[in-house]
């Protein structure tokens, strides 16, 4: 029942990829387990958290094929890290379909897998999403964003949120340098239509933290800061991260990206900062390797330590690497389900960068296709005990 999703774009596309699954008895017992209404509607106050409950982990699989056996073992083997949080990538044309009618199957073997692990979640539900809107459900039609009806999304949200106590951060918005790059004009309008929808959400649920997401890169490739700095809007700014050119290439030290990062706080002085996708490939093909991925690890932690009391959440992309050719945009499909599970870096526009970025996320994962864990694994594992 999932649909793993690599970060559409520009931002995200969908290629189904199939997924064969027996239906067995211990399968059915595995389901009513984990997914039960009961543990679903678990209260905040009974869930427990880690220390960590800023630091995170895309998790994802190495394959095309997994039962959900198996994936609740990824889930398991993942959370040894001492990770308290993921995310979670929920589309309105997914949840609710049909106006009025919200369809939870798939999002729920999402979101019981985390609550299983003690995760809180970080949601990704897109509105803007690069330089596209939506998904938007067909009922709804293909609305600009002044044409966008403020109050269906706010039900949206208010359902997702009213059933999943675990998510305690939204993006509603992602890549969203590129959607107003070459359409400053329109930022007056999403910044009536976000504050809109922060306010009545807040009134719904207060203890919720909502932001919009950059892809700093870009912002740094394309100097985009004053985008940033337009719409730094809500309780945080979040970022995604590759230490790559436009090409998608990486042409960053670990040292180098680090000062990247040190730039996001002279931009954004007043906000907290979510860091939403952090990656460092360790494919050749673009220039990356182990050792430089589990350096900038380090850098990254030390770099945390240093500006905690800034810092909302920070969550790797992503834990396994994936087979070449299934990377740059994509869902995992398991029985006659589909669920998005992960997210990605936006898709370029020539067959050179999107075979660069292909590379780049199929192998920027802290485990291989063959099981074997990478010297950046561990790095990540050992950074988060030195926390406690």
């Amino acid at each position: 029942f999932f649909y793993f999703l690599i970060f559409m774009d520009k931002r995200i596309l969908a290629i189904v990829i199939s997924i064969f699954i027996i239906i067995t008895i211990p399968l059915t017992l595995f389901l009513t387990d984990i997914f039960s209404n009961d543990n679903l509607k678990l209260k905040p106050e009974i869930i427990t958290q880690n220390d960590n409950n800023k630091i995170g982990l895309v998790i994802n699989s190495p394959s095309s094929s997994i039962s959900l056996q198996q994936l609740d073992q990824i889930f398991t083997d993942a959370s040894s890290s001492g990770i308290s949080r993921s995310n979670v990538y929920l589309f309105w044309n997914i949840i609710e379909p049909i106006e009025g009618k919200f369809d939870w199957s798939q999002s729920d073997i999402l979101m019981g897998l985390n609550e299983k692990n003690n995760h809180k979640v970080t949601l990704y539900f897109s509105i803007v999403n690069g330089g596209t809107l939506g998904p938007f459900p067909n009922w709804i039609g293909k609305p600009t964003l002044n044409l966008l009806n403020e109050d269906e999304v706010v039900n949206a949200l208010d359902a997702i949120l009213s059933r999943y106590h675990i998510v305690d951060s939204v993006i509603i918005s992602g890549e969203t340098e590129s959607q107003f790059r070459h359409s400053e004009q329109f930022i007056p309008v999403y910044k009536e239509l976000f504050s809109n929808i922060y306010e009545k959400i807040k009134t719904k649920h207060p203890d919720i933290k909502f932001g919009n997401s950059f892809a700093l890169h870009h912002v740094h490739n394309k100097n985009l800061g004053h985008i940033v700095n337009d719409l730094a809007l809500g309780d945080f700014v979040a970022f995604s991260y590759t230490p790559t050119d436009l090409v998608n290439e990486i042409v960053k030290t670990p040292e180098e990206a680090i000062d990247d990062f040190k730039q996001i706080l002279e931009i954004i002085p007043n906000k907290k900062i979510g860091f939403f996708e952090i990656s460092w490939s360790t494919s050749k093909f673009v220039h990356g390797d182990s050792t430089s991925q589990q350096l900038f690890i380090e850098k990254l932690f030390n770099f945390y330590n240093e500006h905690e009391s800034k810092i909302e959440f920070l969550t790797w992309y992503r834990y396994h690497d994936q087979q070449l050719d299934t990377c740059v945009s994509k869902t995992q499909k398991i029985g006659d389900k589909e669920i998005i599970l992960g997210g990605g870096s936006s898709m370029g526009t020539s067959e050179h960068v999107i075979e660069r970025l292909n590379q780049y996320n199929c192998n920027a994962g802290l485990v291989d296709i063959n099981q074997n864990t990478k010297s950046g694994w561990n790095e990540f594992k050992t950074q988060i005990q030195m926390l406690n």
